[in-house]
């Protein structure tokens, strides 16, 4: 029984680096069609045939099609925390960890605000000791150029932090 939970565990830490390589495999086969398309079409351009151009280009939009998509799956597999997250990806996710979730009884030195997106507040309300520098942890959505996700009481806002825009709330965000 002792062998048979040791390979599994063995099995499970190796069975990603197989996927990722499979997935590096593909993406170069996927350029080599794509050079093996153009040709053709280069060929098809050549002879003359205008309906053999207009399939071979059919087929080369395909090649790039699907280049692109495994592309997309790969650089996925890489960087998870990275992947677009919706905007309410965080609210199952909080149903199974609760603890990450209650932080205590947060107070600021300022009182609490009903801000809207598209506001502009203080300086003091958006400082970077209220920054959240892991939102991945959160489930958050990653926050773009210049703007930073911070925490008001138990809301979460998105803050552009050059203008001191609020672009975005979620209320109730911790217990």
């Amino acid at each position: 029984m002792r062998k048979l939970i040791i390979s599994a565990l063995m099995a499970a830490t190796v069975i990603p680096g197989v996927a990722s390589a499979q997935s590096y495999g593909e993406l170069r086969r996927d350029r080599q069609e794509i050079r093996e398309e153009r040709r053709e079409l280069r060929d098809a351009q050549r002879r003359g045939d205008w309906r053999d151009v207009r399939d071979e280009r059919q087929d080369l939009r395909d090649a790039r099609r699907e280049y692109r998509e495994d592309r997309r799956d790969y650089r996925g597999d890489l960087r998870d925390r990275d992947r677009r997250w919706g905007r309410n990806d965080w609210q199952s996710y909080r149903s199974q960890n609760r603890a990450l979730y209650s932080r205590g009884n947060w107070r600021a030195p300022f009182r609490y605000n009903n801000w809207q997106p598209g506001v502009r507040i203080a300086p003091v309300y958006y400082g970077q000791r209220y920054w959240i520098n892991d939102p991945w942890r959160y489930r958050l959505p990653p926050a773009r150029a210049n703007a930073r996700w911070v925490r008001h009481y138990n809301d979460v806002i998105l803050v552009d932090y050059r203008r001191g825009v609020v672009l975005d709330v979620m209320r109730n965000f911790y217990w």
